[in-house]
């Protein structure tokens, strides 16, 4: 019998399967199991995931998203409860009200007293609901490997809580959470490639953001001292299992602050999450021990290509990249996002990967955004941030002098073939108005939940990552 058949069997015998638009639920099945009294009245939803009959009477589980719990059924269940139950499938959604009690085995179970079915499978669930494998199907059809693999749904739960916790320790520090523009009339803030759309009403060309950074400085110049943004940006660029063109970053800004303040944030922020998160400052990693206990060691990144490409501070750009692509054997025309990329492969090569590790003292090329550092003009006062190969964060002292902005910015279309071949003039208008000496910090919340989980790839924490569409 096919879906369509077995659906109107069940319309004929018992209605609609899909008519019941709510049902009561007392407790979900965590708090039933939790509180758990002999003969206490419950009610309880969820999906149904086995079922074995006995003649007149029966065992089934049914699990929410917050575990699994037995139910048992016999044919004194009042009206057509029995013939229901019997004809239900795995899979399928149902209500059961009834008084608990624990089996010979000491399994805590609902004895059903009342039974709804509240919605129809019209699918089997993958490989009989219990372990779904293929990579594929699991990030197309997340909702199967929510329902089919329990530490899934723990992943997810867990992100929830990161963000709830990144929020609160932000909140505690007197920061305000703000929201600035998704679309913006120019891409800016980041290195990257935009993705581009057209506005009809006003006939312009619009980009999804890069990153929020010009927008949050914005309000640091209009008298906000503390902000943050946990948000979603975007660009057009390659997936893996370190990049997803959508992800999600916390930016924060202070006032009268910089990047040595923005390393003591870090390093409290991550340690907190490590504590709530894992219970401790000490965890795995994908087979690497981690530890984050402060303070975490510094790396000169100046000193790193000294070292590596006989690069001085003072060298230009120019000079800079011939020497890196004759070593390298590389094309000449290369830019800062590869240079960056270069500067992970030295750092897991060369320097312990059981510690987070802030790279410091970047080259003024690569960080249009940054303030120089006073006593040497060709360094900036920036820091990147790596825990186990990955890059996880980026801060700066901030650039507050609307000249050398504009300039940096002028630098940076001759070089950049990635970014729009304009200035932000509203940008450097705000500045002109007076921006404080401020401190920036971005977080890729993505890959921190990666390291915080034991995830292998950026997927395995995004509920719906980026796939190429299925030929039809």
């Amino acid at each position: 019998m096919n879906e369509q058949e077995k659906l109107k069997d069940i319309v004929s015998e018992f209605g609609d399967p899909f008519s019941e638009s709510s049902f009561c639920k007392s407790l979900n099945v965590s708090e039933i199991i939790d509180s758990f009294e002999e003969e206490k009245e419950v009610s309880c939803a969820g999906r149904l995931v086995s079922k074995r009959e006995h003649g007149k009477s029966g065992f089934a589980h049914i699990m929410d998203y917050t575990g699994k719990l037995q139910i048992y059924a016999q044919s004194k269940l009042p009206g057509e409860g029995f013939k229901l139950f019997k004809e239900l499938d795995i899979g399928d959604i149902i209500g059961v009200k009834g008084k608990l009690f624990k089996t010979r085995t000491g399994e805590l179970t609902i004895m059903a007293e009342e039974l709804t079915l509240l919605s129809k499978t019209l699918r089997p669930l993958p490989e009989k609901w219990h372990g779904l494998k293929d990579v594929e199907t699991r990030y197309r059809q997340r909702y199967l490997d929510l329902i089919s693999n329990p530490g899934v749904r723990e992943v997810f739960i867990k992100r929830s809580l990161i963000i709830s916790l990144i929020r609160s320790f932000f909140r505690e520090l007197s920061y305000m959470e703000v929201e600035t523009p998704m679309l913006q009339p120019l891409a800016g803030g980041a290195a990257g490639r935009p993705f581009v759309t057209h506005h009809n009403v006003t006939g312009s060309d619009v980009y999804l953001r890069i990153a929020p950074e010009l927008y949050l400085k914005r309000l640091l110049v209009g008298g906000f001292e503390k902000v943050f943004e946990i948000n979603r940006s975007f660009r057009n660029e390659g997936v893996s299992t370190r990049h997803n063109p959508e992800f999600t970053m916390l930016e924060a800004y202070c006032a009268y602050q910089n990047y040595e303040y923005m390393m003591k944030v870090c390093e409290d922020l991550f340690s907190f999450l490590a504590k709530e998160v894992n219970s401790s400052l000490v965890f795995e990693y994908q087979g690497k021990r981690l530890d984050f206990t402060p303070p975490w060691q510094r790396i000169s990144f100046a000193g790193l290509f000294e070292k590596e490409f006989g690069i001085k501070a003072e060298d230009s750009q120019e000079i800079m990249v011939e020497k890196i692509s004759r070593k390298l054997k590389l094309q000449k025309e290369l830019s800062r996002s590869q240079i960056l990329n270069i500067t992970e492969e030295l750092i897991e090569r060369n320097y312990p990967q059981d510690k987070p590790t802030f790279i410091v003292d970047f080259f003024t090329w690569t960080s249009p955004l940054a303030k120089t550092k006073k006593d040497n003009p060709y360094l900036v006062e920036r820091f990147e941030l790596f825990i186990a190969g990955l890059e996880v964060a980026n801060a700066y002292s901030e650039l507050n002098n609307p000249v050398e902005q504009r300039r940096r910015f002028e630098r940076q279309m001759e070089t950049e073939e990635e970014l729009p071949k304009k200035i932000d003039e509203d940008f450097v208008l705000s500045l002109e108005h007076g921006m404080p000496p401020a401190a920036g910090l971005g977080i890729g919340i993505d890959r921190l939940v990666m390291l915080l989980l034991n995830q292998p790839s950026i997927r395995d924490v995004i509920l719906f990552p980026l796939l190429k569409s299925l030929s039809r």
